[in-house]
């Protein structure tokens, strides 16, 4: 049997910066994973550049049943320390928009910068590594696995949530918990696009490519992003963000006219522009084979002139207030996040060790912790990452 102080389960985001933090402290740490390959979903992110964190990160970007759980990691390991991380590396990078930080090449060099860290701090790394059963022992934990038996003081689950199996997610890290009396709150996919099986599928399926400005509301929470319609029904960030509060049956507002009052601008288009008819003024606002579709489907085009109040009201509504009732989503599969997980209420915010089985420590995705789309998720996985690491 191999004894290791500190054996972490997953070479993800957060696995990385727990494994590389608690090396750097001076503890030995052998970290392992069943992939093939360390860091795939960083790979992937950001479209293949990684949106690593955002600079205007905050407590309020997070979901979770136990609101002020993350608010001791996020504070103890900040986006301006992983900055500075990245600026160390010398790896370029820009602001995409609202705070989120994209790499200027691609994800592999935030991959890379962990990796080194991770190399040059000592850190064992085992790929291609199974974790048949694990068993709690007198002063620490026991690991049957494909490497042997292995034995260690500090046991960090840092495997993820559900989503993109593809990947390799897998539900280990639920399994573990529940193993050692802990709590796991119901699981769903977040930041993922919707379904739709309505008329409105067609809408969707011939304006499949097209993007536009909107806000998206769904109880009580409203995003101001782009929305892209698809074959299946509508994805884009302001999609993926209301989806993480949508449940099935719940209604979805979309203003499709952000910058206007509805209302106001068709009576004001009616006053100046009585001859011009409504799907030319859409025109000039959506491209001509939305303004088209969207004419032909939800309304009669015709002069503004024509329009009476009550007409124009209508309009108006379906501009600026169209209802919607998705289907579903497109689920795990394309999910960017796992809502749910671990009950944060049974873990330490200081520490991230468990409250029911010493020596045992939760971080990352596994946990009840899920941030808003742009940079934030990764945040939470370094922060929890590193402070975890404080006291593996």
């Amino acid at each position: 049997m191999r004894s290791t102080p500190v054996i972490i389960i997953g070479a993800g985001a957060a696995g990385l910066m727990c494994a590389l933090s608690a090396a750097q402290r001076g503890r030995e740490v052998l970290l392992i994973d069943h992939a093939n390959k360390p860091g795939k979903k960083i790979l992937m992110s950001g479209g293949g550049r990684c949106n690593f964190t955002n600079m205007y990160t905050e407590p309020a970007n997070f979901l979770s049943q136990n609101p002020h759980f993350c608010k001791s990691a996020l504070a103890r390991y900040t986006q301006w320390d992983f900055i500075a991380l990245v600026a160390k590396h010398g790896v370029p990078y820009h602001e995409k928009k609202l705070g989120q930080l994209f790499c200027d090449n691609k994800s592999s060099d935030i991959l890379g910068l962990l990796l080194a860290d991770c190399e040059s701090a000592g850190v064992e790394l085992r790929m291609d590594t199974s974790v048949q059963s694990i068993e709690k022992t007198a002063d620490g934990y026991r690991l049957q696995t494909s490497l042997g038996l292995l034995a260690c003081q500090s046991l960090v689950v840092a495997t993820g949530g559900l989503s993109i199996p593809t990947l390799g997610a897998t539900g280990f890290g639920y399994q573990i918990a529940r193993q050692f009396g802990h709590s796991v709150l119901p699981t769903r996919a977040g930041l993922v696009p919707f379904t739709i099986t309505d008329q409105l599928k067609d809408i969707c399926t011939e304006l499949s490519g097209t993007s536009v400005d909107c806000v998206a509301s769904c109880n009580d929470q409203a995003f101001r992003e782009n929305l892209l319609f698809t074959h299946r029904g509508l994805s884009g960030p302001a999609i993926l963000q209301i989806s993480s509060f949508w449940q099935p049956g719940d209604t979805v507002e979309i203003n499709l006219l952000p910058d206007h009052d509805a209302l106001a601008w068709l009576q004001q288009q009616q006053a100046e522009r009585p001859n011009s008819e409504l799907k030319t003024l859409l025109g000039e606002v959506f491209t001509k084979k939305m303004a088209n579709l969207l004419a032909e489907h939800w309304f009669v085009s015709k002069p503004m002139k024509q329009y009476t109040p009550a007409e124009l009201q209508t309009v108006a509504n379906a501009l600026g207030a169209w209802q919607l009732v998705p289907a579903g989503t497109e689920g795990y599969r394309t999910a960017e996040v796992t809502l749910g997980g671990v009950d944060t209420r049974e873990v330490s915010s200081k520490t991230l060790e468990s409250l029911k089985s010493p020596g045992l420590y939760f971080i990352g995705e596994v946990l009840d912790v899920s941030g808003h789309l742009g940079g934030f998720n990764f945040q939470w996985a370094w922060a929890s990452g590193y402070a975890a690491a404080q006291y593996v």
